[in-house]
């Protein structure tokens, strides 16, 4: 079977048994294509509420199709690939974090939403890292622990000096690839190009970048710069969305090694074989969706 064909099979297979297709970013294009609502984690998860359909499948990681699962209980939620993990959201469990909490009675727990839904639920508030600064300027309490993500942490504790954050040493493997030289490199090759990048870089690369933010907001940087050449601090599946979607524009990787495999999991195949026997679902005890789901809300209530 021909990728085309492939893709066709799935579009009509998805009608007939009610599934509704969510595919992040970080996918490849042949996934993308046939995606009913392509974006960030949470992006799509909140998309997920408003759709008629009960079935949801998630292309991406586990912690998102977790994440799908507490904004909509009621619904079939399933993850695409089984071995997709993010090892950023393994980096925190929930023994950890009580026994940070122990340590830490007088602190707020901020919890990166890439986290699992075990320990959303003995946070206070989840942070996408779009939100982030937002959200940690709008709690009272002034004394912060941030978590995982200790550079995510760190460039908020710059734009939000008056907190007392606090963070534990955690990193996504993927943008810890990337250096500082690499950027040095990337502007000899291309001069010309800004620099667009991830907040969860190293802070010694991320000062050297021209614009810093989210996933969607660098497409949407990209997409909307007068400017015609960029390179892409992220992993590098956005490059290539890039490239589609802004042809008459250039798009350059900062690093070939900026590559999310646990992401790259999932193939065409995947879905083609879920829609037609299955795949594994997402399910948690009324209990954790009660306590994960409380940590979002206060996120979406503090960044109202």
């Amino acid at each position: 079977m021909k990728i085309r064909e492939m893709q066709d099979e799935i579009l009509r297979l998805k009608k007939e048994k009610g599934v509704c297709i969510l595919a992040h970013t970080y996918q490849s294009n042949d996934i993308l294509e046939i995606a009913d609502y392509t974006g960030d984690s949470f992006g799509l998860s909140v998309k997920a509420q408003d759709v008629p359909e009960e079935r949801v499948l998630m292309c991406g990681v586990r912690f998102m199709a977790e994440t799908v699962k507490l904004l909509s209980p009621q619904k079939h939620v399933y993850l695409a690939n089984s071995g997709a993990i993010c090892p950023l959201a393994e980096q925190a469990d929930k023994e950890l974090v009580l026994a940070l909490r122990k340590k830490y009675p007088d602190y707020c727990f901020v919890v990166y939403v890439n986290s699992t839904a075990e320990t959303k639920a003995v946070c206070d508030v989840c942070v996408t890292s779009s939100s982030a600064v937002k959200i940690v300027k709008n709690i009272e309490n002034p004394n912060i622990f941030f978590l995982p993500d200790c550079n995510l942490g760190t460039w908020v504790k710059q734009q939000v000096p008056e907190k007392n954050i606090m963070m534990m040493n955690g990193g996504c493997p993927t943008h810890l690839r990337v250096t500082a030289d690499d950027v040095k490199a990337a502007r000899a090759a291309h001069p010309g190009a800004l620099v667009l990048m991830h907040p969860e870089c190293r802070p010694e690369v991320v000062k050297e970048a021209d614009y810093i933010g989210s996933t969607t907001g660098i497409i949407s940087y990209a997409e909307q710069s007068d400017n015609r050449e960029f390179i892409i601090g992220t992993e590098n599946s956005v490059l290539t969305h890039l490239q589609m979607s802004a042809p008459e524009k250039r798009f350059y990787p900062l690093s070939k090694d900026c590559v999310c495999h646990n992401m790259q999991l999932t193939t065409l195949a995947d879905i083609y074989n879920m829609l037609q026997y299955g795949a594994e679902e997402i399910v948690m005890p009324d209990d954790l969706i009660r306590d994960a789901v409380r940590c979002v809300n206060e996120m979406l209530r503090l960044g109202e």
